[in-house]
């Protein structure tokens, strides 16, 4: 006699799977943001503590000016090197790339002092201050707030 599955057996084992992957798929895209939102977090403050220490630096060095930039990258570069200052004085030791295309998740630079982090296409401004020294986006914003503060704080 031959051994095989009934098919009330494998109809079972299919609806099952069905009801798993109904149930998993949507938290596995939730945690893929959440890792998109902890990346730019960890380099938003990698961006900030290198920004700080360039203007200890300079200060020791009896320079009370910070850089009029942070990169040499030309703006909406796809691949540039961003952050990583050229003759300003490296903000961080290896830069972060700028993205591709508005459906990838990174960085864009837009002019001398203004960057964008993409979160699922949605863009958090980011601004450089060069009389503060601060890099910092609108956490007030109605548009963007939200997503500023997960990446500030």
């Amino acid at each position: 006699m031959k051994q095989a599955f009934t098919m009330i057996e494998l109809i079972f084992v299919v609806v099952i799977l069905g009801i798993l992957s109904a149930i998993a798929i949507p938290k596995f895209a939730g945690v893929r943001e959440d890792a998109v939102v902890s990346k730019g977090k960890a380099e938003v403050a990698s961006i900030q503590g290198g920004i700080a220490l360039l203007k200890s630096q300079r200060l020791l060095e009896g320079n009370t000016t910070l850089p009029p930039k942070l990169d040499a990258a030309v703006a909406d570069t796809p691949g540039a090197p961003l952050f990583n200052g050229g003759t300003y004085g490296n903000v961080l030791s290896s830069p972060i790339y700028a993205k591709e295309t508005s459906k990838d998740n990174g960085w864009t630079k837009t002019d001398d002092t203004t960057y964008k982090y993409y979160i699922s296409g949605t863009p958090i401004p980011f601004t450089y201050s060069t009389t503060a020294g601060t890099f910092d986006c609108n956490a007030s914003s109605a548009t963007t707030g939200t997503n500023c503060k997960y990446l500030t704080r």
